[in-house]
């Protein structure tokens, strides 16, 4: 199976602390990986440093085999590929068609363009009844969608999502499922959600790895991973015996 980003050897040190420690790993490209693990795990960082918010104390990150910290290499490109929603979407004081189109303008789409993929986005996600209200007027829920939308429309080939759906009732939850899927089996979008919850990483997810204590533990296929794990630390995560 195609690599989308391959990890090797990485470390991140905050005040000669290891926070991340990832000798390996592999996420394959068109699927949906899960990263599992307590609080304090390192999940978070994990993705910061994929998407170069954050530079790791050692070792390599590869998207489609391009290393994203060569300082040689078209970084902004490759950067422009991945996108990232995170657990508390953060809006501007403006429309929320100003806010899901800012990523296009960035871009400098040709407006006829920009303004189909926005409606079209806002569709999807089912607010473009609300397309000239204020952002800061939304619910949590509503606001999520936003920020869904506003990753749509950049077309990303990875799709990164911080515990995206936490703080939400467990309607929209089921939406930010489905459009995570519909990314992912339609266009083909490589997702990596770290999230708290084992049902949802079961519902969703075609490859799981598990961090604990800023060390991964174990990674593969979901199915074997769930019902077959191979370390004994991972079988107590998953059993409860490990307080999160």
């Amino acid at each position: 199976m195609t690599k989308a980003i391959r990890i090797d050897d990485l470390q991140m040190q905050y005040n000669k602390r290891i926070v991340l420690s990832v000798p390996g790993l592999e996420i394959p490209e068109g699927s949906i990986t899960g990263i599992i693990g307590p609080s304090g795990a390192g999940k978070s960082t994990l993705l910061r440093i994929i998407n170069r918010l954050e530079s790791p104390t050692r070792g390599k990150v590869y998207l489609h085999e391009q290393d994203v910290w060569n300082q040689r290499s078209e970084n902004m490109k490759l950067q422009r590929t991945m996108t990232m929603v995170f657990q508390k979407p953060t809006l501007l004081d403006k429309s929320v068609f100003q806010n899901v189109a800012i990523g296009l303008k960035a871009r400098n789409v040709d407006k006829k363009i920009l303004d189909e993929k926005v409606l079209s986005a806002l569709k999807t996600v089912g607010l473009l009844e609300l397309k000239d209200q204020k952002a800061k007027t939304l619910s949590g829920g509503e606001a999520q969608r936003v920020a869904f939308a506003r990753a749509m429309v950049l077309d990303p080939e990875v799709l990164l999502l911080d515990e995206p759906t936490a703080n939400l009732d467990p309607a929209n939850v089921r939406l930010l499922e489905d459009y995570i899927r519909n990314m992912n089996q339609k266009k083909g979008v490589t997702v990596i959600m770290v999230t708290h919850n084992l049902f949802q990483a079961k519902r969703i997810a075609s490859h799981v790895a598990f961090l604990y204590e800023g060390n991964l533990v174990e990674w593969g296929e979901a199915s074997r991973f769930f019902d077959a794990p191979n370390k004994q630390q991972t079988k107590d995560f998953l059993e409860g015996r490990i307080i999160y």
